[in-house]
């Protein structure tokens, strides 16, 4: 192999010293002045979902209360409370955004914002040359049809190991610098050792070139973005002095199995108001999701630097998830962290297939199962706290759902069923669960399948309130059709997405994770022995609660969960079916109305691929 390509512009190092979890930091950049507050919003978003929580405790203490409460029956009360307040804060902040939507907000006039340097960011890791840097031209020849004040660059950072990817990556980059048009700008750097990950892909950036940029856009490999998008991101950031880092609501592209589709549809259409309502009570403590926002510069290299966490032997270890965690820190410092869900453009992929998601899923768990160990960490704002605890609240709730689905089905539906009653008849920890043939209780368990509904259906209904029109979908007929099929398949597939999420707990928990895997783009059908094995646990799940329920030993409410778990083989198979099938199934807006920008991605990304495959010759852009 030839000596690796490197091109790079003259370096500007920028000094990006790790910070210090034991104390505060304020970064003497951040401009004084008082920005606006989100407690009101806040307060809409966490004040009714506290209240409903309390209600359903006390309705369900006095269920149990009759005789005392004891130890199980004050589990289960815990667990249901838990659970269900997750699920009434998402309903909340769901309404907050279909208030948001529906507001008329006169858009303020501002001046001309100044203009900035900004660096293009994608850092890549194995992945395929073509897809990556077809995206990457479609981008700049947008800016570039775009025009405006902001001077832009791409720089691709590859952490590549793998010897023939490195070769057409940089066969690739050779074959797409001759073909560009005057004027755009594609750096390319290939790091020996990928020290820190993308971590340090990024410091590594920053530290050596970082000083001659203003801004800097993070995407990942499969990120793509409108010029449009992307002006509108830094002319934010330009006019708002205080803002250290604007994250965009990036929406799913081109999905083309079942699982996908159905990923796609949801993103498209139930995450619009949700975002909205996140948008609105984080304020100016919102989030970072690792790509498709920007950044200063000079802020993240001054409060973001990433030290290691001493693990429980006694070894650093990186921070895996590193984007809560930088998103804390620059707030921490004083810098704004904003959302802006209404900048619309902002693209990237989804994993095809369940297990594909399993395993991404996996990475994630481990990360942010991390960010536990950084609640106590000084300096950081109550919400910063909040994002990295619900981040890893959310695998957390899934062996809650678990102990509490064992636990329902180990009581029966009354003493004489129970199988803790068998075990021990005189056992004074024996719950005195409700009979849950009665009214009352079976309208307090409609009502918590419902809260589980309630978010898409207002999605739904906020749709138009966000400019999105039914008939975009190819008619309302075929819009009820798709979100009817959403709605099932999200029921099926939920309960087995639930039992992965806690094996990937439990392999956290105990190191069995090891490593941080690049994510499978492309994923594929796996066989049998692969799906029996991965899906082993919710079919045996499954078949033990079917034979509970049919013998009626196990209450029926659990039929949909038991149903899920024992074809967990079948569906799983079913997750990554493409092509006419799935479009049957789940229809997008996107099938009738493409955006322009993936039409163009996909031309590139199949030009460059024919030629480095040596089919063809690259046209330059006019």
């Amino acid at each position: 192999m030839t000596e690796d390509l490197h091109i790079m512009p003259p370096e500007a190092p920028l000094a990006m010293p790790a910070q210090d979890f034991s104390a505060g930091f304020r970064d003497a950049q951040v401009p004084e002045g008082q920005r606006p507050s989100a407690g009101f919003w806040r307060a809409l978003a966490f004040s009714p979902a506290m209240a409903a929580t309390l209600g359903l405790l006390w309705v369900m203490s006095d269920w149990f209360g009759a005789e005392g409460i004891n130890l199980i029956e004050a589990i289960l009360l815990s667990l249901i409370s838990f659970n269900f307040f997750w699920i009434s804060f998402t309903v909340c902040t769901v309404l907050l955004g279909m208030v948001s939507l529906s507001r008329q907000e006169q858009p303020k006039r501002e001046g001309r914002p100044q203009p900035l340097r900004v660096a293009l960011l994608m850092p890549v890791y194995n992945e395929v040359p073509w897809n990556v840097l077809g995206n990457a031209r479609t981008m700049l020849e947008d800016l570039q049809a775009r025009g405006g004040q902001h001077y832009y660059a791409m720089f691709i950072l590859s952490d590549t190991r793998d010897p023939e990817i490195a070769a057409q990556e940089q066969a690739s980059i050779e074959a797409l610098r001759t073909t560009l048009a005057p004027g755009l700008e594609l750096y390319y750097r290939r790091r020996e050792e990928n020290t820190d990950r993308k971590v340090g892909n990024i410091a590594d950036w920053v530290s050596r070139w970082g000083a001659d940029w203003d801004a800097m856009l993070v995407l990942d490999a499969d990120s793509l973005m409108t010029g449009r998008a992307i002006l509108r991101l830094t002319d934010s950031l330009a006019r708002d002095s205080g803002a250290g880092l604007i994250q965009s609501y990036p929406q799913l592209i081109g999905a083309q199995s079942v699982f996908a589709r159905m990923q796609q549809f949801a993103n498209g259409v139930y995450g619009i108001a949700f975002a909205e309502g996140l948008a609105r009570w984080c304020g100016q403590e919102g989030n970072y999701w690792g790509h498709n926002a920007i950044i200063r510069t000079k802020a993240f290299a001054n409060c973001a630097g990433l030290p290691k966490l001493l693990s429980l032997n006694g070894q650093e270890t990186l921070i895996m998830s590193h984007d809560f965690v930088e998103a804390g820190l620059m707030r921490r410092a004083g810098w704004g962290v904003r959302f802006l869900p209404r900048i619309r453009g902002s693209y990237e992929e989804t994993p095809p297939t369940l297990i594909d998601h399993a395993l991404r899923d996996r990475r994630w768990c481990q990360g942010n199962l991390q960010h536990l160990k950084l609640l106590g960490s000084a300096g950081f704002r109550a919400v910063s706290r909040f994002h990295m605890f619900h981040g890893a609240v959310g695998y957390l709730m899934s062996p809650l759902w678990f102990a509490l689905l064992v636990m329902w089905a180990l009581i029966g539906q009354g003493e004489d069923a129970s199988v803790l009653h068998y075990f021990s008849p005189d056992n004074p920890l024996f719950p005195q669960w409700p009979e849950m043939s009665e009214t009352r209780h079976v309208l307090i368990i409609l009502v918590m399948y419902a809260m589980l509904l309630a978010p898409k259906v207002l999605g739904v209904l906020a749709l138009p309130l966000s400019g999105v029109r039914y008939a975009d979908f190819g008619g309302g007929s075929k819009f009820l059709t798709s979100f009817l099929a959403e709605v099932i398949l999200s029921i099926l597939y939920a309960p087995i997405l639930m039992v992965q999420q806690m094996i990937a707990v439990f392999r956290t928990a105990l190191g069995l994770q090891k490593g941080w895997s690049p994510q499978a783009r492309d994923g594929g059908s796996y066989s049998l022995q692969t799906l029996v094995l991965c899906h082993m646990l919710e079919t045996i799940s499954g078949i033990a609660l079917s034979v509970g329920i049919l013998s009626g030993l196990v209450s029926i409410w659990l039929a949909p969960i038991a149903v899920s778990l024992a074809l967990a083989i079948p569906l799983s198979a079913l997750s990554g079916v493409s092509a006419g099938t799935a479009r049957r199934m789940v229809g997008m807006k996107e099938d009738f109305h493409e955006p322009a920008i993936t039409r163009s991605a996909r031309r590139h990304r199949n030009e460059l691929k024919r030629l480095i495959e040596g089919k063809t010759v690259m046209t330059p852009a006019e």
